[in-house]
This record gives structure tokens, sequence and C-alpha cells, in this order.
């Protein structure tokens, strides 16, 4: 992703610890436009629509990410945002800083009789690598890194089976460990207005291409 250069110049190669991390504020510092520009739905989600369930990914740079979903049936929303970081109400520079412990991530709303939590973990495997620690691609930083973000005890499961299930075809691909964060959510940020639906206001613009190019096994 381009970046414009911050006052942050050096970048930690772990997350850091809550009281390492920077301070925030306390509230959002800028403002959201009200609807998607994709979807047509409200983009602050904090009420979800009755029977629709809340799933929050990392997976490198979120214009791309959330590209993936927004596309998906069964989709009601989408944004993207920071989480499983330390810092209330992050800056995107801030969270580049690696001083935030965030990561970029997305966060789908999404009606479970369209589309199963499980369809939605095998589109994040197949879109991005799991096994590249704190990068994707040209990507570097603890805000790249892998992760699954799990809203209820059945995602948290669903999370850790599919993962067992997809590892093995990633070694018999000569990839390593996956070394994906599976993790209770905690507060999740949404990111500033310029990266929502990115994507989709410039069309041309980066996506990270990582992928590994092996297929969900079909039969888990």
């Amino acid at each position: 992703m381009t970046r414009s250069r911050t006052v942050f110049s050096r970048k930690p190669a772990t997350v850091p610890a809550a009281d390492e991390a920077l301070p925030g504020r306390a509230e959002r510092p800028f403002h959201l436009a009200t609807r998607h520009a994709v979807l047509d739905a409200p983009l602050v989600t904090d009420e979800v629509p009755e029977g629709h369930e809340v799933a929050i990914f990392g997976l490198g740079c979120f214009w791309g990410a959330e590209e993936v979903y927004w596309k998906l049936p069964g989709v009601w929303s989408t944004s993207v945002g920071y989480a499983g970081g330390s810092t209330p109400h992050p800056s995107y520079e801030e969270v580049c800083s690696g001083r935030t412990g965030h990561t970029e991530a997305v966060r789908v709303v999404y009606d479970p009789a369209v589309v199963s939590y499980a369809d939605l973990l095998r589109a994040f495997y197949e879109v991005h690598d799991p096994t590249q620690g704190m990068r994707q691609g040209n990507d570097r930083g603890t805000q790249y890194r892998s992760a699954i973000y799990t809203t209820t005890p059945e995602q948290e499961r669903v999370a850790r089976e599919l993962t067992e299930a997809y590892a093995p075809a990633l070694a018999a691909a000569g990839y390593g460990e996956i070394t994906t964060e599976i993790e209770p959510a905690g507060t999740y940020y949404y990111a500033e207005d310029q990266h929502q639906q990115y994507l989709a206001k410039v069309p041309w613009g980066y996506r990270c291409h990582s992928a590994t190019g092996v297929p969900f096994p079909k039969d888990a």
C-alpha cells in the first residue's frame, strides 16, 4: 500500500503491550459517510439487523480485503478499520507506525442464512498468505499480520477447525506454518472515510497480491 511519510520512522517488529502503545484519544477524530459506497447499507453498523452476524478479519492491506467481501452474496455491509490493538481511536498514521498494536482489518456484517462463517473463512485463507507473519507481500509491519477476530464462541470453534484443516494443504505446497492470530474481537475502530470502499472510489488502486494459490480443501 502506498503510504505517505509520517513522523514515525522506525516500526517495531512485535506488537506493543498495552502500556507501550500510543495513548490515542477519547473519541473518533473524523467524520464518516453514512452509507456504504457499494452496498448502500449503513456504513457504521454498531447495531446489526436481526439474524445477521459480524466477522472481523485482518489479511494485509484493508483496501483489497474489503473488496473481496463486499462482492460476496449474503454480505450486507463492510467497513475497514483497526482491530486487535490497544490505542483507542487510532489514526491511520499511528497504526502504520506499528505503535498501536492494531491490524488493518475488514469488518463484515453478513446473513448466515445466505453465506456461512465458514465460507467467509475460506475466502479469507484463499486471498492472502497466512504464513508470512508480520507482513503480506511487500507490505511489512505488524499492522499487516494475518488475524481472525471472533465475535462468538462458535466462530472461534469454526476458525480453529478450518485453520487446522487448511494447514496440510499449505504444507503440501511448500509453505510454512500458519501464523494467523485467532483471538476474541476487542474494540473495532473505523478507519478514516477515504479508506472506506477505497477500491470502488479508486478502481485502479493498490491491491496486495500475496495469495498462495492453494485452494481450500473441498472436504473441509
